[in-house]
This record gives C-alpha cells, sequence and structure tokens, in this order.
C-alpha cells in the first residue's frame, strides 16, 4: 500500500530526537572530548607509575640489592658467554664469573674504605677549615651574604640529597649494620641466581604478556642487558681515569690526602657529569687549607678539565653507543632519583634512564641498539 504523503510532507516532519547515550557519545566526539580522554589515559598512567614508586620505594632492602645484582649481572653476563663458548659447563662459567665479580667488588670497596677511613678524620677537619675559609670569604666579600643565608642554602642542599623515603637510608648506607649485612649478603645471592638462571627468570616474566608482545619483550631484554653491561663497564673505566688524574695533579702541587681524595674522586665519578667534580671539591678544600687559594685554584681547574675530557673525549670513546642520552635528561633523572632515593637513587638513575629509553625504542620500533639522543648528542658522539 502506497503512502498517500508527498515527498515534500515528508521532508517537513520533524526529525526524530537524539537518544541520551547518542547525545553523551557526541560531546565526546569533537577534539576537546578526544583530549579529555587522551589526558584521563595520560593521568591514569602516572597515577599507577606514582603507585609502583611508591610500592618499590617502600622495600629497599629487596629493591636496592635486585637492581644492584641486575647491573652487576648484566656487566658479567659478555664473561659468562666467552666462557660457556669455550668449552666451560655452564655452572663452572657461571661460579668463575660470580668469584671474579665478588672479589673484584669486595677488594675495590674495601680498598677504598681502608684508605678513606684511616684518613677520615683528618679529611673531615680539612673540609670544614675550607668550609669555614670560604663562608668568611663569602661574608666578607664583594657579595657580602649574611651567615643565615648561608646556613639556609646549606640546609635546602642537605635536604634536597635526603629527600624522598629512601633518602635517610641512602646518605648512611643502612640503618644498621644488621641491614647492611643482610644487603649485601642478598645481593650476592641474587647475582648468582641472574647468572645462574637469568634467561629462565626472564622467560618466565615475559610469559605473563600477551603471544604477540613476547617477541618485542625479549628483545628489549636483551639490549637492555647490553646498555647496562656498556654502562657499568664504561663507567668504570671512567671513574678510574677520572681518579688517576686528579691524583696526579694533587702529588705534583704536593697536597696532603691525596690517594683518599682520589678515592672520593673515583667513587664520585659513578654519577655522570657532576660526580666526580662534586666529590673533587672536598680536594679543593683541602688545597685551600694546605697550600693556600693559588693552589686550591690549580686543583679546580684540572677538576673542571677532567671533566670536560670526561664528557668529550672518554664517554663518546667507552660508552657511545650506550649513554646517548641528552645531558639534560641525565641532570634530570639525577635530580629525580636523588629526591626519591638520595645518593643510591642518584647512582641508579641514569643507567635506569637509559634501559627505560632503550625498551620504549624497541617497543616503538626503532632498531638502534642503544639508546639515542634527544638532541645532538651530549657526549660528543656524531650519529
Amino acid at each position: 500500500m502506497e503512502s498517500n504523503a508527498s515527498p515534500e510532507g515528508r521532508a517537513a516532519e520533524p526529525s526524530r530526537p537524539q537518544s541520551l547515550p547518542t547525545r553523551i557519545a557526541a560531546l565526546w566526539a569533537d577534539g576537546l572530548g578526544r583530549a579529555s580522554i587522551r589526558s584521563v589515559q595520560v593521568l591514569s598512567v602516572l597515577a599507577l607509575a606514582w603507585v609502583v614508586v611508591q610500592a618499590v620505594t617502600r622495600v629497599p632492602l629487596v629493591l636496592v640489592p635486585v637492581l644492584i645484582a641486575s647491573i652487576l649481572a648484566s656487566a658479567m653476563a659478555p664473561a659468562v658467554r666467552w666462557l660457556a663458548a669455550r668449552g666451560w659447563p655452564r655452572a663452572l662459567a657461571v661460579l668463575a664469573s660470580f668469584l671474579v665479580i665478588v672479589a673484584v667488588v669486595a677488594g675495590v670497596v674495601g680498598g677504598i674504605t681502608a684508605v678513606v677511613r684511616d684518613q677520615a678524620g683528618v679529611l673531615a677537619a680539612r673540609a670544614e677549615a675550607g668550609i669555614g675559609q670560604l663562608q668568611q670569604f663569602i661574608t666578607t666579600g664583594p657579595v657580602a651574604l649574611t651567615s643565615d643565608q648561608i646556613d639556609a642554602a646549606r640546609g635546602e642542599f642537605q635536604k634536597f640529597l635526603a629527600g624522598g623515603s629512601l633518602g635517610a637510608d641512602a646518605l648512611t648506607g643502612l640503618r644498621t649494620a644488621g641491614e647492611i649485612a643482610a644487603g649485601t649478603v642478598l645481593t650476592a645471592v641474587i647475582l648468582f641466581f641472574f647468572l645462574k638462571d637469568g634467561e629462565k627468570i626472564r622467560s618466565f616474566l615475559i610469559g605473563f604478556l600477551p603471544a604477540a608482545q613476547q617477541g618485542k619483550a625479549h628483545l628489549a631484554a636483551e639490549r637492555s642487558i647490553v646498555v647496562l653491561g656498556g654502562y657499568v663497564r664504561g663507567t668504570l673505566i671512567i671513574a678510574a681515569i677520572d681518579a688517576v688524574i686528579v691524583l696526579a695533579g694533587l702529588l705534583i702541587l704536593r697536597v696532603p690526602l691525596a690517594v683518599p681524595l682520589a678515592a672520593v674522586v673515583f667513587l664520585g665519578g659513578f654519577i655522570p657529569i657532576i660526580g666526580a667534580t662534586a666529590a673533587g671539591s672536598l680536594a679543593v678544600l683541602v688545597a685551600l687549607v694546605e697550600n693556600g687559594p693559588v693552589t686550591a685554584l690549580v686543583v679546580l681547574v684540572i677538576l673542571v678539565a677532567a671533566n670536560q675530557f670526561e664528557h668529550h673525549i672518554l664517554q663518546p670513546l667507552f660508552m657511545g653507543r650506550v649513554l646517548r642520552i641528552h645531558g639534560l635528561v641525565i641532570i634530570l633523572a639525577l635530580a629525580a632519583g636523588a629526591t626519591l632515593a638520595g645518593v643510591i637513587g642518584a647512582l641508579l638513575a641514569v643507567p635506569l634512564a637509559a634501559v627505560g629509553w632503550t625498551i620504549y625504542k624497541t617497543l616503538a620500533d626503532r632498531d638502534a641498539p642503544g639508546p639515542e639522543p634527544i638532541t645532538p648528542a651530549a657526549s660528543g658522539t656524531r650519529r
């Protein structure tokens, strides 16, 4: 049966009102709605990241040994593979590598601790005297800051280093000798099992991911191991070279306590860009007290020159394909790590940032094997 309504009549009929779900969906269909949805997603990811950070920073006695063992295992993985490729049983290769790294770490840490401990009182006294002279110069010099302003600035700096839930623990090592011993033993145990069963542990964890993502996850893990291992080996070499340069300069200038001061510089070298120079400020204070302002200025020049040598020569040479991250990113990572976990956070921030960048590149199908510069590389490398 045909309708009697003409086309004009049908056109004049009012359109049916949209349903409420349709009207709500239309609100999110424009540019502002899509931006709002994306903002909610970003806030959700940030909230999840905050929860994870808060959770892991509540268990430093577990987190710190796991991270340290992961870094050391990555550095030793090539040695295990090298021995296994030459016919060593894997268990024997793991045991030999484990004993070597434990002996090296114990020897280096024990030797530096013994050197610094024997002179700790003298170093503290000379540093305090140097700070007193600097404070006197600042308060009577052209700037003429007050003692209260200087004390306030010093307090803010100390608060920055001690910031975060792990700050107190990081500045004092661990709170008790028992926790130190437990952390050391736990690190050794975790390191052994990472060297022995690292591939099985990695495969077990990646097995929780969807099958389509497991291939990329394995590739990201392999690249992360390369980055971590290269970072540790490169940092160790660079820190040793910085310490030798400072030691030679202090011996030539006849500055007292040259060996313990160089040991402090070596430890500071494990914090990129600023670590060795900041640790070397103690040498400047000692030179100021014992040898006068001219020698202290020369020591400062040596520190700055060593920093530039590290920045433009050593880092491109030893970590050219590992730490290819802009200097600003490194500084921000150091600041974030120090705020969250004090000195421990500053030590671990840069390798973790390098690993995070490597994982991101792998998941985003950027096939370069190491972190790339966000802008032309701060370390002086060329693409």
